[in-house]
Formats: C-alpha cells, structure tokens, sequence
C-alpha cells in the first residue's frame, strides 16, 4: 500500500502549521521548507481547510493555522479526508470485474489488514508528530 503524495504533502503541512502555532503559516513558506510546488500546496491547503483542519485568514497579513489542537486531530481522520479511496485491490472498488471475487479468500486478509492499518493510526494525533521549527531547516528558528 502507498499513500498519495496529496496525503502525504497534507500531513507535512499541518505538522509545519502545528511547529508554528506562535502564527499563522503561509503556502509560500510551506512550499520553501519542503521544496515542494506551491500549486500543490495550494489544493492541499484547500482540502485540509474544508476538511476542517485548517482555518484560512484572509487578507494581506493572512495565512493558515489549525483550526484544532494538535491532539485532536488523528492521523486517520487526516488520511480518509485526503486519500480518494483505499481500494488496495480491485475488487475493494465498485469497477470490480475479478471472476475469483465470490470465492477469492484474498479481500478478507486485505480488509483486515487495512482495517489494523487505520485502527493503528487512531491512535495517532499531530501532537505525536510535531517537531521544533529548527527541525525544519529554518534558519534563526529556535
């Protein structure tokens, strides 16, 4: 199994937003620390606020920053708002045409599997991830 980049770039942008929680991070800054497109950013950023992670303020002076404590935000939570489907296999989605599915044995291992993968992540919040902003390579960060 591999996450999409869109899920990863969303937990590296609320574990930064997290490290910053003295103020309000932008996508220009977010984009600079992990070399990462700013265009990316920018529909991760949108997804994480709809999503209710993040709170937008608008403006000049504007930025983003959790719109909830980092010990409330579980790392599945983050992962089944980002990630389009878990469909390990093909007959996890609805274009099913495997000719095996009704007796395959393989979809309950799976489904198991994938259930203990997010059962583990439940267990996990942003406050489990957040590092000091020097962790970021910024310079003068302390």
């Amino acid at each position: 199994m591999r996450l999409t980049n869109f899920s990863d770039y969303s937990l590296r942008v609320l574990m930064y937003a997290a490290s910053r929680s003295d103020r309000l991070i932008t996508i220009e800054e977010t984009a600079a620390v992990y070399g990462i497109s700013r265009a990316h950013l920018m529909k991760v950023a949108n997804q994480l606020t709809r999503s209710g992670f993040l709170r937008a303020v608008r403006g000049r002076s504007g930025g983003l920053a959790l719109a909830k404590t980092p010990d409330k935000i579980r790392l599945s939570d983050v992962l089944r708002a980002t990630e389009p489907d878990f469909a390990l296999v093909e007959c996890f989605s609805e274009e099913n045409a495997c000719l095996i599915t009704p007796r395959c044995r393989l979809r309950k291992a799976l489904s198991e599997a994938l259930g203990a993968f997010l059962a583990t992540l439940d267990g996990y919040t942003l406050a489990d991830l957040i590092l000091r902003p020097a962790d970021f390579g910024i310079k003068g960060a302390a």
